[in-house]
């Protein structure tokens, strides 16, 4: 699959005047959002814990995992998004729940996200 980089604001979630602007990676195969952690310190991220993680070359660590506001490039929403701490260093990575928040999904042959419709309950929940 093809990947593509989207621009994305990052907010502090309680002071909107604490934020970075930043070239992410769309990556359907990450749960979560990574973000370099000297970058999150920067905006005052406060984790709210951590999460055992394995990456992609099947190292497993630990990481702190807290939340954030994202403003993504053409999108018209700001969203709360869960994300997770990584290294100095490491890609900006925009994972498939921050991608489910924002109700879009990745279109790599046209580089773009594209809205999609949210599922609220089965069968059962069902007007």
């Amino acid at each position: 699959m093809g990947m593509f980089q989207k621009r994305v604001k990052v907010f502090n979630p309680i002071d909107n005047n604490k934020f970075f602007e930043e070239n992410f990676w769309i990556d359907t195969g990450a749960l979560y959002t990574l973000i370099p952690q000297n970058m999150l310190e920067k905006i005052d991220f406060e984790p709210e814990g951590t999460k055992n993680l394995i990456f992609a070359n099947g190292k497993t660590d630990r990481k702190l995992f807290g939340s954030c506001k994202f403003e993504i490039e053409g999108l018209p929403d700001r969203i709360t998004c869960p994300v997770i701490a990584g290294s100095t260093g490491s890609l900006y990575l925009l994972g498939a729940t921050a991608l489910e928040n924002f109700g879009v999904e990745a279109d790599p042959i046209n580089k773009e996200l594209k809205p999609i419709f949210a599922i609220i309950g089965g069968f059962r929940g069902s007007i």
